[in-house]
C-alpha cells in the first residue's frame, strides 16, 4: 500500500552524547513549529563483481553522507544556543545580547519530528529520528512589511552522521504508523528525552 506524505510537525532536538556504543541525549526541546523538512542521503556506488561476462555478485552501496534542510516558523534563543553551541549571553550597552563568535562550537544533536501520511483515506503518524546531526550557522533574512504580511521562516541546514551505536544508524522511523500525532511525538520524546527544565 502506497503512503502519501501529507504533513510534517513537531521538530525536536537534544544534545547527543556517546560513550563507546552507548548513546544518550539531554536538554531536549522543541526546535520551532515545523514548516518543511527535506532529508537527502547519498550512498556509495554499488560494488559489482563480474563473471561469465555478466554481474555475478553485487554489494549494494551504503549510506555515505546526508543532509537535512529543516524549516521552522522561527528559532528561539534557547534552541539556537543548543544546536549552535552558543556561549552564555553577555551584557552589551546595558542589554543582554547573544554572541555569535569564535567561542560558538556546534555540537552533535539528535533530531526528531513527526511525519503524517495518508493511505486509502487512513491517516497515520510516524516518529522519525536523525540520531546524530550537526547544524550549520543559519542565514538571517528579513523583509519589510508591505500591504499584506509576508510570513517569513527560518531555514536550518544540518549534516547527517551515523550514530555511535553498534547498528551505526543514520535514520530511525517507526515500523508502523501510529494513530495520533501525540502518540508519535511521545515516541520522539522518549528517544531524545525531555529537557532539564
Amino acid at each position: 500500500m502506497a503512503l502519501v506524505t501529507t504533513g510534517f510537525s513537531k521538530p525536536y532536538v537534544a544534545l547527543y552524547s556517546a560513550s563507546g556504543t552507548n548513546v544518550t541525549y539531554s536538554g531536549g526541546m522543541e526546535l520551532g513549529r515545523g514548516v518543511e523538512v527535506s532529508i537527502e542521503a547519498e550512498a556509495a556506488d554499488d560494488n559489482n563483481f563480474y563473471a561469465n561476462n555478466e554481474i555475478a555478485e553485487t554489494e549494494s552501496g551504503r549510506f555515505k553522507k546526508g543532509s537535512a534542510t529543516i524549516t521552522v516558523d522561527g528559532l528561539e534563543n534557547a534552541a539556537a544556543k543548543l544546536i549552535l553551541g552558543l556561549p552564555a549571553a553577555t551584557e552589551v550597552g546595558g542589554v543582554s545580547m547573544q554572541g555569535y563568535g569564535d567561542s560558538a562550537e556546534p555540537p552533535y544533536i539528535g533530531y526528531g519530528c513527526v511525519r503524517r501520511t495518508m493511505s486509502n483515506g487512513v491517516t497515520k503518524y510516524w516518529p522519525l529520528i536523525l540520531p546524530k546531526v550537526k547544524f550549520a550557522i543559519p542565514a538571517d533574512n528579513a523583509k519589510t512589511q508591505e500591504e499584506d504580511i509576508d510570513w517569513q521562516t527560518q531555514e536550518l541546514e544540518a549534516t547527517i552522521f551515523r550514530d555511535d551505536t553498534e547498528a551505526r544508524n543514520w535514520k530511525l522511523i517507526s515500523e508502523a504508523g501510529l494513530e495520533t500525532e501525540a502518540a508519535a511525538y511521545a515516541v520522539v520524546i522518549s528517544i531524545l528525552g525531555r529537557g532539564d527544565a
